[in-house]
């Protein structure tokens, strides 16, 4: 357990480290002493190498994410650059990394029922429901066991910037093995045996004008083979 949040924790602490060093820039940045006048720079013309087309520059970036392999087509590409745009430390290979080991300690908290130490990763919502399922199998005496095997592919397979919100989407398909037992350690769903492949979609939101380096888990869905 501890071991999960750590790795997590690190994940964050380096997006930390990544937004100190962006405003650390920022203040770099600044020049003191000589600067050249208004009318100075207005009649320099500008260099030809120094101008950049934009559009062009973001359908680079975009071809290059796809061929990452990272990424569910090109239209999603492009929604990661309009993120990129907004937030210049978002990288989404960083992103699915962290996303991927979420996935893992938020599956394994939930099995155990700590939805508590899971509040700062999951939105009102999620977090809603996580703690209602934990609830109700607590009162009806289950236990729920989940193992994850293995993480076959972990694809964004959407992306946008909606309002000052980054918006992600991440679609796992992992090896588990679930069982529920009841009371009486009694197998009521599931088979300890049997290792099954599941899809879930899971959508990850941030503010990109805040601090907080934190992804939120905003929406789960599962996907039926």
């Amino acid at each position: 357990m501890d071991g999960n949040f750590q790795f997590l924790d690190l994940i964050f602490l380096a997006l930390v480290a990544g937004f100190l060093v962006y405003r650390l820039r920022n203040v770099l940045g600044r020049r003191d002493g000589y600067e050249q006048k208004p009318d100075e720079i207005a009649g320099r013309k500008p260099a030809e190498d120094n101008v950049v087309d934009l559009t062009k520059a973001r359908q680079s970036d975009a071809a290059e994410i796809v061929e990452t392999g990272s990424v569910a087509d090109r239209a999603v590409a492009a929604g990661l650059v309009q993120i990129q745009t907004a937030d210049p430390n978002f990288d989404p290979e960083g992103f699915l990394k962290g996303a991927t080991a979420a996935f893992e300690m938020i599956v394994g908290a939930f099995a155990e029922g700590r939805v508590e130490d899971l509040r700062p990763f999951l939105g009102t919502e999620v977090y809603s429901h996580f703690a209602q399922a934990v609830t109700d199998r607590e009162a009806a005496g289950e236990k729920v066991e989940t193992q994850v095997i293995a993480i076959k592919k972990a694809t964004i397979s959407d992306a946008a910037m909606k309002g000052r919100d980054a918006v992600v989407s991440v679609e796992f398909v992992t090896e588990q093995v679930n069982v529920v037992r009841d009371k009486d350690d009694t197998v009521v769903d599931g088979d300890p045996n049997a290792i099954v492949t599941l899809t879930d979609v899971w959508t990850f939101s941030r503010d990109v004008r805040s601090a907080d380096p934190n992804w939120k888990l905003m929406v789960t869905r599962s996907v039926d083979a």
